[in-house]
Order: structure tokens, then C-alpha cells, then sequence
């Protein structure tokens, strides 16, 4: 497997990071085909999710992410995404040309990486798309691999370290007249079965100090 330049370099970048920083923990690697189509679903409470995927897959596969458009508003970062391979897609509507350039990369044996639930969870359930199911029907034959991620909110709470764990499910494929919301729903459901919403970062400590004040209000005597 050959990586191109920019993804080698973001993930020689990163590996320190989540690896070194954030003592990565990653479970059924081998789950992830090392040749052919592949789209991976992934549930997003961090940021940090992107990269910790790209870390956590890098010894099997490249990950060519559909990434919110909006990161292309600056140039720099918008070379590097172009250069790691990375596809431009808009959020809140089906975009086609997305679709169709990740459906290129499958075709082509690619592996695309995808968090259905369009956006960081920031704690919240959140609904999810049809596209990263649709992407899994276009190519006949094309496994679905749910990663779960956990651990990856608390990379920002220095000095606190963080614990994240990468697990890649058993591969599944679509079910007889399984629609392609159906079958995104079905393997979010089992990556977020032990991986709930989670509140990113220092957002997380300020909520957890906000509620041991109300507690400690709670408990003070009154009159």
C-alpha cells in the first residue's frame, strides 16, 4: 500500500499526537480489507475523529474522507485536503458531485471514510444521512466497517490525558431491500451501542464543574 505524500505527512504529524499523547488503543484492525472497496462509518463526538481514523486505519488503508466543504474556505488547508485525497462535500443537502467522486474511489478499490451523522455530536443524538449507505450500494460487493471511537474528546484537556480507543466492527453488507438509510442507521447503531454522544474537549470540564456547583447549591441548607 502506497500512501500519497500529504496523507503520509498529516499522519507522520498526527501519530504522536494520538499514539504517543493520547495512548491509542486500536481493536479489530483486521477487519479492514487491505485491497478493494471499503467505506467506513464512523460516529464523530471530536474533531480529532479524522485523524485518529487515519492513524488507527494507517498500517491498512489510505482513507479518502467526505469532508465538510467549509475546511476549503482556507487555501492552505484546502491544498493539504486536496493533496490527502480528500472530497469536498456540502452539509444539509444531498451533493452529487460528492457522491459521485467518492463512488469514483471505490470503483478504483478505495476505502472511503464517512461519519454519517454529517457533523461533531457535542453531546447530542444526532439523525443520520443516506449517503454513506448510498456510497455502499453503488459498488456492488462493497463492505461496510463501523468504527467506534472513544476517547478522542479529551485530546485538548491538557494536562489530562487522554485514552482513545479505535475499534473496527466485522464487516457487513447491504441486506435484501435494505434501504441505503436503513443500512447506515443499522451500523451507526451498533458503533454508537457502547460509544454514546459525547461533549468535545473543555466543554466537557466546564459542564462537568457547572454540574458539581449545581449539586453542591443542591445540598446547601436553605433558610
Amino acid at each position: 500500500m502506497k500512501l500519497t505524500w500529504a496523507y503520509a505527512l498529516v499522519m507522520a504529524v498526527g501519530t504522536p499526537i494520538v499514539r504517543g499523547w493520547g495512548r491509542l488503543r486500536v481493536v479489530g484492525a483486521e477487519h479492514v480489507p487491505a485491497t478493494g472497496p471499503v467505506v467506513l462509518m464512523a460516529n464523530h463526538d471530536s474533531a480529532w475523529d479524522p485523524v485518529v481514523v487515519g492513524v488507527a486505519a494507517v498500517r491498512r488503508r489510505q482513507v479518502r474522507a467526505l469532508a465538510k466543504d467549509s475546511l476549503w474556505k482556507n487555501k492552505v488547508v484546502g491544498a493539504v485536503l486536496d493533496r490527502m485525497g480528500q472530497i469536498p462535500v456540502s452539509r444539509g443537502r444531498g451533493d452529487a458531485a460528492a457522491l459521485a467522486a467518492a463512488v469514483a474511489v471505490l470503483r478504483d478499490g478505495g476505502c472511503i471514510g464517512v461519519f454519517p451523522e454529517g457533523t461533531v455530536s457535542r453531546g447530542r443524538t444526532m439523525k443520520v444521512f443516506s449517503g454513506a449507505g448510498r456510497l455502499a450500494q453503488a459498488v456492488e460487493g462493497t463492505p461496510v466497517v463501523g468504527v467506534r471511537i472513544t476517547g478522542a474528546v479529551d485530546v485538548v484537556r491538557f494536562p489530562k490525558r487522554p485514552r482513545i480507543t479505535v475499534e473496527f466492527l466485522p464487516p457487513v453488507q447491504p441486506l435484501p431491500g435494505e434501504s441505503a438509510l436503513a443500512l447506515t442507521r443499522r451500523v451507526v447503531a451498533e458503533v454508537r451501542s457502547t460509544a454514546p454522544p459525547q461533549i468535545p474537549g473543555r466543554a466537557k470540564a466546564a459542564a462537568g464543574f457547572r454540574q458539581l456547583v449545581a449539586e453542591h447549591d443542591a445540598q446547601r441548607p436553605t433558610g
